[in-house]
């Protein structure tokens, strides 16, 4: 009997300390767990977000903005981290927003304007740029697929050295607005009378010189194209090919004038090589009753009774 309640014992006292073995076990895994989740804990601060869809020309008002825990280390640049910052107390007006954000984007700066100032294209424009406005047409303006935001080509025709030349003057220029249209959003294809485009005051000079000496066409640069443009130029030459060079062959004619008191006639005959063709000075023809002349310039006097 005690033999029994001996092993019994022993038994539960084995298991017993194979549970807290594995208890211990466990314990530490997780406190290491712990301890790596808290070298991982990374330092955040608020970040005001848009509570919803926003347009293009709509006024921002405090209850279209909510703070967020945003990591600190990954800020987007222009982001607004105070209410105060956003609507300024000695503020003219609200800010009007100038491209599309939906809800929980980030506030940018450059997604709205100043504390009152109007959604106007002398906001959108980049430092040290400037507007420049375009004509174009059904044709010149890709068929009304432009919109704002979009990125063109400009393409020169006039007449230059001689003959008619088509020239890429200027790549890759952004569409700021479309007509009196500047909402980068609006989809709907609709021609266009004129664009204006953000350059520098340059090539503004050069868009300007070449609208009014020529034609300008647009080219749509492909989404995400970063393809930098060579030099581009056709001629007309270069679109009708080479010129096959005629040779034509002129029929040597001779004739003979004959003089009959006051009337003279002229009468073919035979090129010089003929019997009887002798030349003879240009005076002593026109002393006779009998000259010829081979259309290149000799004369001749046939020796023929008349």
């Amino acid at each position: 009997m005690r033999l029994i309640f001996a092993i019994v014992l022993l038994a539960g006292l084995g298991l017993a300390g194979f549970a807290i073995m594995q208890a211990q076990g466990r314990f530490s895994a997780y406190e290491t767990a712990l301890n790596e989740t808290r070298g991982q804990v990374v330092d955040v601060t608020d970040v005001y977000v848009v509570n919803r869809s926003l347009g293009y020309g709509d006024r921002l008002a405090e209850e279209d903005v909510v703070a967020i825990r945003w990591p600190a280390d990954s800020l987007p640049d222009g982001a607004f981290d105070t209410l105060e910052t956003i609507f300024p107390e000695d503020a003219d007006g609200p800010r009007t927003v100038l491209r599309a954000m939906e809800r929980g984007e980030p506030l940018l700066a450059v997604k709205v304007t100043e504390p009152g100032a109007s959604a106007g294209v002398a906001t959108s424009l980049t430092p040290g740029m400037r507007a420049f406005t375009l004509q174009v047409d059904i044709t010149s303006g890709v068929s009304g697929f432009l919109r704002p935001g979009d990125r063109v080509d400009v393409y020169w025709t006039g007449n230059a050295e001689g003959g008619g030349v088509t020239r890429l003057i200027q790549a890759s220029l952004p569409l700021i607005a479309i007509d009196q249209d500047a909402d980068d959003q609006n989809r709907g294809p609709a021609v266009a009378r004129t664009v204006t485009v953000e350059a520098p005051p340059a090539v503004v000079a050069k868009l300007a010189q070449a609208q009014a000496t020529g034609q300008l066409t647009l080219a749509l640069v492909g989404v995400g194209d970063e393809a930098e443009s060579d030099t581009v130029e056709a001629t007309l030459a270069q679109i009708l090919g080479p010129k096959d060079e005629v040779v034509v062959e002129r029929e040597r004619t001779c004739s003979v004038r004959a003089r009959r008191g006051a009337t003279v006639e002229i009468i073919p005959i035979p090129c010089p090589g003929d019997a009887g063709a002798v030349p003879v000075a240009p005076e002593a023809a026109d002393a006779g009753g009998v000259s010829t002349s081979d259309g290149d310039g000799g004369r001749y006097l046939l020796n023929t009774d008349s």
